[in-house]
C-alpha cells in the first residue's frame, strides 16, 4: 500500500484535489477534449466508435455474468437498470433487423441475450441476495418520458413510422437507463468491484458514442445536425441524449478512477445532498 500511495498517479491525484475549482474545471475540460482530439486523429472511420461502444457494453455485461456465476450474489446490482437495458436493446434490435442488419444487429442481439440472463439470475436464482429496498427508482420515471418524447421527436426517413418512433424511444431510454443503478449505488454508499467495473464500462461506451456525434458535428461545422430527411430536431436530440448519459456517468467514473488511484477495492460515493 505504501508503494501505491507514493506512485506518480496517486501524487498527481492528490495534487488535483488541492487545486481551486477553476483549475479543476479546466483540467476536467482537458480530460474530455484531449481524448476527443486523439480519437479524431487516430481513427479515420468514426462510425466504428459505435461498434466499439456496443462491444464495451457487452464486455460490461460479461463482467456481471462472471460475478453472478462465481460469487453467487447480485448484491449491489439494480434489476430495474437491467430491465430498462433489455427494453431499449429489444426496441433497437427490432429496428435494426429491418433497417440495418449489420454488426450492430449482432452486438445488440448478444448483449440482449446476456442482459436477459442477468435479469433471470436476479429475479429467480439469486433473488435472496437482491436488495430490493435500495433499488427504489420507479421505472415509469424514465420509461414514460422517453416514450412521450419519441412520439413527437423521431427521425423522418422512408421507414415505417412505428419503427422510427421505436428507434427514438431506444435512444432516449438508453440515455437514462443507468439512473436506477446509480441511485442504488448512492443508497449503498459503497460499490463492490464487479458492479463498479460494469458501470465504468458503460461510461466508456457512452463516451465513445458521444465522441462520434461531437466529431461529426465538428467536421461538418454543425451542418450534420440538420441533415435533410432526418428532421430538424431529431439529430440535435440524439446528440443531447448522448451528452446527457455521458455526464450522468461522468461523476461515477471520477470516483471510480479516484478509488483505483487510492488502491481501494470498493468505490466510495459521496453522500446524497
Amino acid at each position: 500500500m505504501g508503494r501505491r500511495r507514493n506512485a506518480p498517479l496517486y501524487k498527481l491525484f492528490a495534487w488535483v484535489r488541492r487545486q481551486s475549482t477553476k483549475v479543476k474545471t479546466f483540467l476536467a475540460a482537458a480530460c474530455v477534449i484531449c481524448p476527443l482530439v486523439a480519437l479524431k486523429l487516430l481513427v479515420h472511420d468514426h462510425n466504428q466508435f459505435f461498434v466499439v461502444s456496443e462491444a464495451v457494453h457487452f464486455a460490461g455485461i460479461l463482467v456481471l455474468i462472471y460475478k453472478l456465476t462465481t460469487q453467487k450474489t447480485c448484491s449491489g446490482l439494480s434489476l430495474k437498470t437491467q430491465e430498462l437495458t433489455a427494453i431499449f436493446l429489444a426496441a433497437r434490435l427490432c429496428c435494426s433487423l429491418f433497417m440495418e442488419g449489420d454488426i450492430h444487429t449482432v452486438l445488440d442481439f448478444v448483449t440482449l441475450v446476456s442482459t436477459l440472463w442477468v435479469i433471470y439470475m436476479i429475479r429467480f436464482k439469486l433473488k435472496s441476495t437482491y436488495i430490493v429496498e435500495l433499488d427504489n427508482m420507479p421505472l415509469y420515471y424514465v420509461a414514460v418520458p422517453s416514450a412521450i418524447l419519441a412520439l413527437f421527436i423521431h427521425p423522418y426517413t422512408h421507414h415505417a413510422r412505428i419503427g422510427r418512433i421505436l428507434w427514438a424511444f431506444a435512444v432516449y431510454l438508453e440515455s437514462v437507463s443507468v439512473l436506477p443503478q446509480l441511485r442504488m449505488m448512492q443508497n449503498m454508499k459503497m460499490v463492490e468491484p464487479f458492479t463498479a467495473n460494469y458501470v465504468f464500462a458503460l461510461g466508456v461506451a457512452r463516451f465513445l458514442g458521444c465522441a462520434h456525434w461531437i466529431i461529426k458535428v465538428y467536421d461538418s461545422a454543425g451542418k450534420y445536425l440538420y441533415l435533410a430527411g432526418s428532421g430538424y430536431i431529431w439529430l440535435p436530440m440524439v446528440l443531447v441524449a448522448e451528452v446527457v448519459q455521458t455526464f450522468i456517468l461522468a461523476d461515477f467514473c471520477y470516483y471510480y478512477v479516484k478509488s483505483v488511484m487510492n488502491g481501494q477495492l470498493l468505490v466510495t460515493l459521496p453522500l446524497p445532498v
